[in-house]
C-alpha cells in the first residue's frame, strides 16, 4: 500500500504569526478543514488547539497530565485529563470530524488499539510521531553505542516517555495491516521542511525527522 503523497502548502497561514508554532503542527492544521470538530489527543500545553481554533475549528482536548492541563483552560481551551489507552473507548463513534494524535504515538502502551480508536471516534485521523529512523538517530548508535539524543528526543534512555519507537516504514506497515487509509504523508526533515514528493519511502525513512499521516478507514469490501 501506498499513499498519495502530497504536501499540504505551508502557506495558508500567511497573516497569521507562524514562528510560534512548530512545523508539524502548521501542517496539521493545513490538514484540517475550516469549521470541523476535532478531537486533539495528547494536547499537551494547547499550541496546536489555538492555531486550531483561530481558523473557525471547534476543537477539544484530552491531555495526560494535569499541569498541561491547567496551562490548556488557562488559555480558555477546552481540555480533560485522560489517557490515549485507556479512555478513548468512553468516545463514542464518529463524534468528531477530526481526531489528532500529535508526537504521542510512540508514548502510548498500545499504538495498535490506540490508532483503531482514534479512526472510530472520527472521520478522519492525523497522526504525527518523530522517526526512529532517522539517520542520525541510526548514527548515534552506530558510533557511540548510546541510545540517540536529539533536539526533539531531548530525553535520556532511562526518563523518556518514549516506550514503542517507531519509524516511517514501521507506521506504513501498520496502516497496511490494519486497513486504513493513507490519504495524505509527509516527511518533515530536521529544520521541519517537507521533503520531496516523488522520493521513495526508503528515503523518507532516513532522511524524515518525523512522518505527519492524514488517515482515514479503508472502505469495506464485499
Amino acid at each position: 500500500m501506498r499513499a498519495e503523497q502530497q504536501v499540504l502548502p505551508l502557506n495558508g497561514f500567511a497573516s497569521e504569526p507562524t514562528r510560534r508554532y512548530r512545523a508539524d503542527h502548521l501542517l496539521v492544521a493545513e490538514m484540517v478543514e475550516r469549521g470541523s470538530k476535532v478531537l486533539d489527543v495528547g494536547c499537551g500545553d494547547g499550541d496546536l488547539l489555538q492555531l486550531l481554533e483561530g481558523r473557525g475549528i471547534d476543537g477539544r482536548g484530552v491531555e495526560l497530565s494535569r499541569e498541561g492541563v491547567n496551562r490548556c483552560v488557562a488559555k480558555g481551551l477546552a481540555v480533560v485529563q485522560g489517557d490515549a489507552d485507556t479512555d478513548l473507548i468512553d468516545y463514542p463513534d464518529d463524534a468528531f470530524d477530526y481526531v489528532i494524535l500529535s508526537q504521542t504515538l510512540q508514548a502510548t502502551r498500545q499504538p495498535r488499539t490506540v490508532l483503531e480508536n482514534l479512526l472510530r471516534i472520527g472521520r478522519r485521523a492525523i497522526v504525527s510521531f518523530p522517526n526512529f529512523g532517522f539517520w542520525r538517530l541510526r548514527l548515534q548508535l552506530l558510533i557511540g553505542g548510546h541510545m540517540p539524543r536529539t533536539e526533539n528526543l531531548p530525553n535520556t534512555w532511562y526518563d523518556t516517555p518514549n516506550i514503542h519507537f517507531c519509524t516511517i516504514k514501521d507506521f506504513v506497515q501498520l496502516c497496511d495491516e490494519t486497513h486504513v487509509k493513507m490519504e495524505r504523508a509527509v516527511a518533515l526533515d530536521n529544520y521541519g521542511r517537507p521533503l520531496r514528493l516523488n522520493l521513495p519511502w526508503w528515503f523518507w525513512n532516513m532522511f524524515g525527522e518525523q512522518g505527519v499521516f492524514l488517515l482515514s478507514r479503508a472502505s469495506k469490501t464485499k
